[in-house]
C-alpha cells in the first residue's frame, strides 16, 4: 500500500532533546509523561521503561521539589530515553536537574522571577546543551492576560508564549520549543496556527486535559490531526486520563493514519456485519494484543467477507478475506486457505515470518517469537 505522506511540513529550527532530533526534517516525536510520584524512583523507572517499550521517543517527568530533583538524578541513571523535567517557578530545581543529566527543561522563563534567576537557568542550559520547552496552558495564563482578554483565547495563548520567547531572545537562546495547549480543540488549533507563522522554533502539540481514553483520544485526534495535516507540529503528547502507555499508542495511531510516521502493524479491519465468515472483532483484538512488540511497519488487512476483502487484501502485505473457505493473501496474491480455528495463529505466524525476511540476519534473532498460547 502507498505509504507516502502528502503533507508538507512546516520548516522549523532543529533542536536536540537528548539523542532525539526535534524539528527540521526529523520525524514527529511521540512523548508521554509519568504519573508516578517522582520520589518513588523504582515506580517511575518502571513506568518510563514501559513507555519506552511501546515506542515513546521522549518522556516528561514532573520535578516539583528539590527532593524530586535528587530522585530525578537516580532515575536518569537507570533509563536511556531522553527525559524532560517539568518545573514551575523554582529556578534552583532547574539548575539542579541540569547538573543531573536532564535532556530538556520545561520551564516558562517569565514565571521564574527576577532576571538574574532567568539568566542563571539559561546560562546553565547553554553550558550543558539543554533545550527549553516553553509550555503555555489556557488554565494558567498570567493574571494580566486573563484581565486583558477576559477569558482564555487563541490570542491570549500566543501573547503569553511571545512574552516568554522574548525573554529567551534577549538572552540569545534560540534552542527551545513551544506548546500552546487548551482543552478546547479550536482554541488550541487557532493558537498554534498563529504562532507557527511568527517563530522558527519547533512546536510541541497537545490538547490538554483532553479527557478519558475514548473521549480524549477523539479530541486529540481531531485537534492534532488538523494541525499535523497542515504540516504543523514536531512533537506530540496525547493527554489522557488513562495509562500513559495509551498516550503513546494513540499518538502513533494518529501519525500512522496521516502517513507521517509508520510504526508497527497497521490493521485494516472491517467493522463486521452479518456477511462475516469469522468473528472479525475478536480476531482483531487478539492480533493487536499479540503484535504490540512489533515496531516494523506493515499493513495487514482483516476483512470478514468477499465484498471488500479481496480488494483490501491485495493492497496489504498480509491480507485475510472471509469466505467459504477463508483465504489468506501474501504480497497481494492468494496464498492458502485458513479455517476459523487457526486464524489468529496463522496471521501472527505469517506476519512474523515476513518481518524476519525483511531484516538482516544479525537482527533476526532479536525478533520476539510467537507467544506460547498453549
Amino acid at each position: 500500500m502507498e505509504t507516502t505522506s502528502y503533507i508538507k511540513r512546516r520548516k522549523s529550527r532543529q533542536i536536540m532533546v537528548g539523542n532525539v532530533p526535534v524539528g527540521g526534517d526529523a520525524p514527529v516525536a511521540v512523548q508521554s509523561m509519568t504519573n508516578t510520584t517522582t520520589t518513588d524512583v523504582a515506580a517511575t523507572v518502571k513506568q518510563i521503561q514501559a513507555l519506552q517499550k511501546v515506542g515513546a521517543d521522549i518522556v516528561r517527568v514532573s520535578v516539583p521539589t528539590m527532593d524530586a530533583a535528587e530522585a530525578f538524578g537516580q532515575i536518569r541513571k537507570q533509563v536511556n530515553i531522553p527525559l524532560v523535567a517539568d518545573i514551575h517557578f523554582d529556578y534552583k530545581i532547574a539548575l539542579r536537574v541540569a547538573e543531573l543529566g536532564v535532556d530538556c527543561l520545561r520551564i516558562n522563563p517569565g514565571n521564574i522571577g527576577r532576571e538574574d534567576r532567568v539568566r542563571a537557568v539559561v546560562d546553565k542550559a547553554r553550558d550543558y546543551g539543554i533545550p527549553i520547552r516553553i509550555g503555555v496552558n489556557a488554565g494558567s495564563l498570567e493574571k494580566e492576560l486573563q484581565k486583558k482578554y477576559g477569558e482564555p483565547t487563541p490570542d491570549a495563548l500566543v501573547e503569553s508564549a511571545l512574552r516568554h520567547i522574548d525573554i529567551l531572545d534577549r538572552l540569545n537562546f534560540p534552542d527551545f520549543k513551544v506548546s500552546l495547549k487548551a482543552s478546547d480543540v479550536f482554541m488550541t488549533v487557532h493558537a498554534y496556527r498563529k504562532l507557527a507563522d511568527q517563530i522558527e522554533q519547533p512546536l510541541h502539540l497537545g490538547i490538554t486535559e483532553a479527557g478519558g481514553l475514548r473521549s480524549g483520544a477523539v479530541k486529540s485526534s481531531i485537534g492534532l490531526g488538523m494541525l499535523l495535516a497542515e504540516g504543523i507540529g514536531d512533537t506530540i503528547r496525547i493527554s489522557l486520563a488513562a495509562d500513559p502507555i495509551e498516550e503513546i499508542k494513540v499518538g502513533f495511531d494518529i501519525l500512522k493514519s496521516l502517513r507521517i510516521r509508520n510504526k508497527g502493524v497497521n490493521l485494516i479491519a472491517c467493522p463486521s456485519c452479518s456477511r462475516q465468515q469469522f468473528d472479525v472483532i475478536s480476531t482483531v483484538n487478539a492480533l493487536e494484543a499479540r503484535l504490540e512488540d512489533i515496531t516494523e511497519p506493515m499493513d495487514v488487512a482483516v476483512i470478514g467477507c468477499v465484498v471488500n476483502g479481496p480488494g483490501e487484501a491485495k493492497e496489504a502485505a498480509i491480507g485475510l478475506t472471509g469466505g467459504t473457505p477463508n483465504l489468506l493473501y501474501v504480497d497481494g496474491k492468494p496464498n492458502h486457505k485458513v479455517d476459523n480455528e487457526s486464524l489468529v495463529d496463522e496471521l501472527e505466524k505469517q506476519i512474523r515470518q515476513r518481518i524476519a525476511l525483511r531484516q538482516p540476519q544479525a537482527d533476526k534473532d532479536k525478533i520476539i517469537p510467537i507467544k506460547d498460547i498453549s
